[in-house]
C-alpha cells in the first residue's frame, strides 16, 4: 500500500511540474550591507496553459516554532495550486534566534507589498491577493495583515486562511506558559507582556479585517485548539459567520494534504476566494 501510495505522489509531482512553472529565489527585501544574515527569497508558482489574463493570488507562510523550515518544502502544494489558476508565492523568512517575531513579521509584510507591488508580471492580479499559513507561519500572516505597524492595509488584502495556526493570542499563551530557551521561545517572544499582546493578531480585530476562513486539526495540540477558539470567539462580533472548519487530522496532516493535488481542501478555498472576488 506505501509503494503504491508513494507512486501515485511521484506521478502527482510529475504532473504538476508538468502543468506549472516555478520561479525559484525571487528577492523581496531590499539588500542591506550591514545585515550578516542571507536575505530570504520566495518562490513563485504560476499555471503554464491558462487562458486567464489575470489571477487570484495566494500568499503561503510555511510553519516549524518559528525557528525552523524551509519554503523548498512546500513546492508540490505551490504546484498544486497553480494547477488550479492560482498564483503562489512561498517565501522564507529569517527564522529565530536569528531574529524575533518582529523582524519575521517585517519579512511577511514585505513579502506581501512585494506580491502588490509585482505579482502582475507573472499573471497574478494585486487586487486579489488572500495569504494563508500553517502554525506559526499562520500567525506570522494574519499578524502581518492585522498589526498596522506592519503597513499592510487590510482593504488590500482579500481574505486571510489560518491552517491550524498557531500564536493566535500569544499574550494568553505565554502568560500560562512563560518562555524559555526551548524552541529558541525567549529570542523570539522576549519577556515582556507588552510585546506578547503586540504579537497577537486576536487584539487587532475590528470591522475592516479581512474574511477569513479557519482550519483545526481535532488531533491536534490543546495551544492550538485553545488559541482557534478564542480567535474565532473574538472575531465573531465583526464576522458571525466564520466558524472553524474542524478536520479529523494530528497537526503536521493538516498541511501534508496539500501535497496530494485532490484533496478537497483546494476546492473548499478557491471557492472562499472566489466568493470574496468583488
Amino acid at each position: 500500500m506505501r509503494y503504491k501510495i508513494g507512486i501515485l505522489v511521484l506521478l502527482s509531482s510529475i504532473l504538476s511540474s508538468c502543468a506549472t512553472k516555478k520561479i525559484t529565489d525571487v528577492s523581496y527585501l531590499v539588500a542591506s550591507k550591514e545585515n550578516t544574515i542571507e536575505e530570504p527569497k520566495l518562490n513563485v508558482f504560476i499555471p503554464r496553459n491558462s487562458k486567464a489574463k489575470s489571477l487570484p493570488v495566494l500568499i503561503f507562510v510555511h510553519g516549524g516554532y518559528w525557528n525552523s523550515g524551509s519554503k523548498g518544502t512546500y513546492d508540490l502544494l505551490g504546484r498544486n495550486f497553480a494547477r488550479k489558476d492560482v498564483v503562489t508565492v512561498i517565501p522564507d523568512y529569517t527564522l529565530s534566534p536569528n531574529t524575533d517575531y518582529d523582524g519575521m513579521t517585517k519579512q511577511i509584510a514585505a513579502v506581501i507589498q512585494w506580491t502588490k507591488d509585482s505579482i502582475s508580471k507573472y499573471k497574478g492580479n494585486p487586487n486579489q491577493v488572500f495569504v494563508t499559513g500553517h502554525s506559526a507561519g499562520g500567525h506570522l500572516a494574519a499578524l502581518a495583515v492585522m498589526n498596522p505597524k506592519y503597513g499592510i492595509k487590510p482593504s488590500g488584502i482579500s481574505g486571510i486562511i489560518l491552517n491550524d495556526a498557531a500564536g493566535l493570542d500569544m499574550k494568553h499563551y505565554l502568560e500560562e506558559n512563560p518562555p524559555t530557551a526551548e524552541h529558541d521561545y525567549l529570542t523570539t517572544w522576549g519577556s515582556s507582556p507588552a510585546k506578547w499582546q503586540d504579537a497577537s493578531p486576536i487584539y487587532f480585530l475590528d470591522k475592516n479585517t479581512p474574511p477569513f476562513l479557519i482550519y483545526v486539526g481535532d488531533k491536534t495540540y490543546t495551544s492550538i485548539k485553545v488559541t482557534n477558539k478564542r480567535f474565532i470567539d473574538a472575531l465573531y462580533p465583526f464576522q458571525p459567520e466564520v466558524t472553524a472548519v474542524i478536520l479529523n487530522k494530528k497537526h503536521v496532516p493538516m498541511i501534508t494534504q496539500y501535497f496530494w493535488p485532490y484533496n478537497n481542501r483546494f476546492n473548499e478555498v478557491i471557492d472562499f476566494m472566489k466568493s470574496q472576488q468583488k
